[in-house]
């Protein structure tokens, strides 16, 4: 049987466990790479940093992907999803809405 199926398989909490342990791992190196930077040894600061992004890139949010709809079935989880959701799309909008108007305030003044 492969990983994924074994995730999948998982109910909505230990799905939500199973997301919560490789993050709450992962976050805290990032302040140990900064305090290890700060003491001087700032090669190792940096490559324990890019280790950290690595695991939460490649990890963290494939695994996020795998679990999300079980997560989405815990009704806590699935208003704070929708609300994050709905931040997201209005700040993007804005930048569209920016970039736009930059966009065409150029090919005005270029003509």
């Amino acid at each position: 049987m492969s990983l994924r199926r074994s995730i999948e398989r998982l109910g909505p909490y230990p799905s939500l466990f199973m997301l919560a342990l490789p993050t709450a791992t992962v976050e805290p190196l990032k302040l140990v790479a900064v305090a290890v930077a700060g003491k001087g040894h700032w090669i190792t600061g940096t490559a324990i940093i890019a280790v950290c992004y690595a695991v939460s890139l490649l990890v963290v949010e494939r695994l996020f992907v795998i679990v999300k709809p079980k997560l989405l079935t815990i009704s806590w989880f699935a208003k704070l999803w929708k609300a994050f959701v709905s931040v997201r799309t209005r700040v993007l909008g804005i930048f569209r809405v920016g970039s736009t108007e930059r966009v065409l305030d150029r090919q005005s003044a270029s003509k």
